[in-house]
């Protein structure tokens, strides 16, 4: 097969060529896909394309044309068919947000590619140049995918992003099975087929700030309230949070409002406009009394205890010695131990030793290191005439 019957493709604007699709896909073995949407200045992300490759051809489908696209979500839910895709966790976000989808049988190529010596996350253009040998071009990342009709150019470099996964798949899929990480792989893909992994909890943005560290009980509360106004206000409005409140003025405005609006006014980091509208409201926010469902959540919010520079160089000790294995193993450091990990290692080292034992993480990292993040604090070492000494006091 050459490269121009690769390219070809159908446009799929209508029930009846999705019905078509959908009957001689059905019984397929593998499913490549992948999805364009449009995320900015929005709340909720629009589907704007669907590009999905099988064994019987390549397909466009078009959301905006068809009043819904129930039979590509039934192959996506199938169980039998695998599906393929290049980080395709945002793909099934979006399909699970916009119809409350849980996938079954996925590989994606992002994350096989970590578990094969490649950086994670690695582009889907370096993949497969790397890979395959095949130029990408990505000059339509940030088209405008929600313009009709689509150009032929938008519609190559859509059906581009799909031709070569199977082909990918394949390949890393080989070099994953002699390495004996295929199971590896799988087992951290799993997640992504658990409805509650798309669960969200709408207070965590507030709840994980670095701000809160520095806030007393009120101004606590009246964080979490003020970003539960933006979340909401942005939903009405179908706007993005930092179009309603940007971010940067999160800080001040919670520092100020225990003086009420006149502070507010006074700070001249806050915009007037922000003032105007929303003063008044953000000074009666902060007056109304803490509600027991806020008690609850402030109890979650995890403490960070005084700086310790002994301490905070262990743990940077424990993740460099890690990172040297994952570079000796030819595996992804970001995989095994992300650096968002450290704060938490931190903070309870106890949960977070026993996540890491409960799947392929705790098999890869060894016990010895495990032991030593259990019990860093105990962790100690020593320059010698030798080189460094390195010894766990528990």
């Amino acid at each position: 097969m050459n490269r121009q019957q690769l390219e070809d493709f159908q446009l799929i604007e209508s029930k009846d060529k999705l019905d078509s699709f959908f009957t001689k896909n059905k019984s397929v073995e593998w499913l490549g896909f992948d999805t364009e949407f449009v995320g900015e200045k929005r709340f909720n992300t629009r589907l704007c394309l669907i590009q999905v490759a099988s064994v019987h051809g390549n397909y466009l489908i078009d959301p905006f044309e068809l009043s819904n696209v129930d039979p590509f979500l039934d192959l996506i839910e199938n169980p039998a068919i695998e599906k393929i895709t290049h980080a395709g966790e945002n793909d099934y976000r979006l399909l699970h947000t916009d119809y409350q989808v849980v996938p079954q049988s996925i590989f994606d190529t992002q994350v096989a590619a970590g578990f094969a010596g490649y950086k994670y996350p690695v582009s889907f253009k370096k993949l497969v140049e790397t890979e395959l040998n095949i130029p990408v071009n990505k000059a339509y990342t940030v088209t405008n995918w929600e313009s009709r009709p689509f150009t032929a150019k938008q519609l190559k470099y859509a059906i581009d992003d799909v031709i070569p996964l199977f082909q990918l798949k394949t390949k890393l899929g080989k070099s994953l099975m002699a390495k004996g990480r295929l199971s590896w792989m799988k087992q951290e893909l799993s997640k992504w087929e658990q409805e509650d992994y798309y669960e969200k909890d709408p207070h965590k943005e507030a709840l994980t700030s670095n701000l809160m560290s520095s806030l007393n009980k009120r101004e606590r509360v009246f964080l979490i309230r003020l970003m539960e106004w933006r979340r909401n206000l942005a939903s009405e409005r179908n706007f993005s949070r930092e179009m309603i409140l940007s971010s940067k003025f999160l800080a001040p405005i919670v520092k100020s409002i225990k003086s009420g609006k006149a502070s507010l006014l006074d700070n001249r980091r806050i915009p007037q406009r922000i003032i105007d509208d929303f003063g008044s409201l953000f000074e009666e926010m902060y007056r109304l009394p803490v509600t027991p469902e806020e008690n609850r959540l402030l109890e979650q919010v995890v403490e960070t205890g005084p700086e310790n520079k002994e301490e905070d160089l262990r743990i940077e000790l424990l993740y460099l010695l890690l990172h040297k294995k994952c570079i000796d193993e030819g595996i992804s450091v970001n995989l095994v131990f992300p650096r968002s990990l450290l704060k938490r290692l931190r903070q309870e080292a106890d949960q977070v030793v026993e996540e890491l034992k409960s799947d392929w993480r705790g098999k890869f990292i060894g016990e010895q290191l495990l032991q030593w993040m259990l019990h860093y604090s105990g962790l100690d070492f020593e320059f010698n005439g030798h080189g460094v000494d390195i010894r766990l006091n528990i």
